[in-house]
């Protein structure tokens, strides 16, 4: 039998019986450290997974649903767990050996994987990230830099890099990413990977390691835009707002995409062509106001991050140590006047997305970064891309493209309806093939 090689595949095949979860998961583990350092996964045991699908099976069919079975859209599915979130009777690394040691083995689920084995996902294993999740590129001096699997030399990007590599090795249909900074949508264009970053406070991180928690979010990476709204439940409020349909957006001018490779700039106009041709009208707007974004950012990120593993600096790479000793020194008049500027530069976002539905522009300038290179570049780079929108803590839908791949943003709160228009783009893709 074929694998499934969507989320609405594999989850029409189990309604209608025709595989069990089991069986889905003896497909996906022989999969699992495809790639050149075998690190996908910092923490999987097979025999643990088996009996998660054993319990998955067991879940009693019904009626209703996505899938006409009773069961929640992600029931039976492979997920990966990003290894900043507690599994009971497993460590929690955040990609720092110290870290895995300190914390010991946890007594109980985070809440993010109790809501995933409440629907009944099967879960893979707990993934590679970025030491700390503090970093945009995957790599990592303790566990190995993290390369994407069936292309050897190319870094996955970070921090949610085993998310990445899972779902390119086909050892998970999903994967759980956190992004803060870029995080999700990083690994997503430089992998030709879907992905979907959450609203701002979507989610219970009980249980869940914090970066900095002003932007930290919880989200998705994937292969087809069409699973996009499969994915919005796990960390959906519940009263949300209706789907709405949108007839316009926004497309970044060239202006701010003056460092960005050509073949991404490309794509650019290539997807805002796709938007029209489902109807929507387009403006171009002027951002360059976007160019103070990291200024705001990083120093509130690394304020914030200092405070969380304070104690804890020299347990980390120089690099990223240096961030959190520039975040320890940040006085409290200093961030007081980043979070007006914060306030005021959301509030501009705001805006923003009152006059034009949704924001197009490129997720990353560069569509490869390659290990054993000097990347120390790449953070700034990729970030004045990705920051704006963790600043203001909207939802963005990554959009794979032939080269690179796209942010579509919209205003906080119209997940559903964002990964709703995903989920068309990706149809009428899937139909001019």
């Amino acid at each position: 039998m074929k694998f499934p090689a969507t989320i609405r595949e594999a989850r029409a095949a189990l309604a209608d019986g025709s595989i069990s979860p089991i069986a889905l998961v003896q497909f996906a583990l022989p999969h699992a450290n495809a790639n050149a350092g075998r690190n996908t996964y910092l923490w999987r045991d097979p025999e643990w997974t088996l009996n998660e699908a054993e319990r998955a099976s067991a879940i009693a069919a019904d009626s209703g649903g996505h899938f006409e079975d009773g069961r929640a859209n992600l029931s039976g599915i492979p997920v990966s767990v990003k290894d900043c979130f507690d599994l009971a009777g497993t460590p929690t690394s955040c990609g720092v050996k110290f870290y895995r040691e300190v914390n010991g083995i946890a007594a109980q689920d985070s809440w993010l994987v109790e809501e995933l084995r409440k629907a009944g996902a099967v879960i893979t294993g707990k993934t590679h990230l970025h030491p700390l999740a503090y970093g945009i590129t995957g790599e990592n001096p303790e566990f190995g830099d993290c390369e994407q699997p069936g292309n050897p030399g190319a870094l996955t990007g970070g921090s949610s890099s085993g998310a990445a590599a899972s779902v390119l090795e086909g050892s998970a249909l999903a994967a759980i990413g956190t992004d803060t900074g870029g995080s999700i949508r990083g690994p997503a264009a430089l992998c030709g990977l879907a992905g979907y970053r959450a609203s701002i406070g979507r989610g219970d991180w009980r249980g869940g390691a914090h970066l900095a928690q002003s932007f930290d979010t919880m989200g998705w990476l994937f292969r087809d835009l069409e699973d996009a709204p499969l994915l919005a439940e796990t960390f959906a409020p519940a009263k949300r707002a209706e789907v709405r349909k949108y007839t316009n957006f926004a497309v970044v001018h060239d202006s701010f995409l003056h460092d960005c490779e050509p073949g991404i700039r490309d794509s650019q106009h290539k997807l805002a062509d796709q938007l029209r041709d489902l109807g929507l009208q387009s403006a171009i707007i002027d951002v360059d106001w976007w160019n103070d974004a990291f200024q705001i950012f990083a120093p509130i990120q690394a304020w914030e991050a200092a405070r969380i593993h304070a104690g804890h600096f020299e347990k980390v790479q120089p690099v990223i140590r240096e961030r959190l000793e520039w975040g320890a020194r940040i006085t409290d008049s200093e961030i007081a006047i980043l979070r007006e500027r914060h306030a005021e530069f959301r509030a501009r976002v705001d805006g923003l997305l009152q006059e034009q539905e949704l924001i197009l522009l490129p997720a990353s300038p560069v569509a490869r970064l390659n290990v054993g290179e000097d990347n120390s570049e790449a953070r700034s780079r990729i970030l004045r891309y990705t920051v704006p929108f963790s600043l203001a803590g909207n939802p963005v839908v990554t959009i794979p493209c032939s080269v690179g791949g796209m942010q579509l943003a919209a205003a906080r709160e119209e997940d559903e309806s964002l990964l709703t228009l995903a989920a068309r783009l990706g149809a009428r893709r899937a139909a001019i093939r």
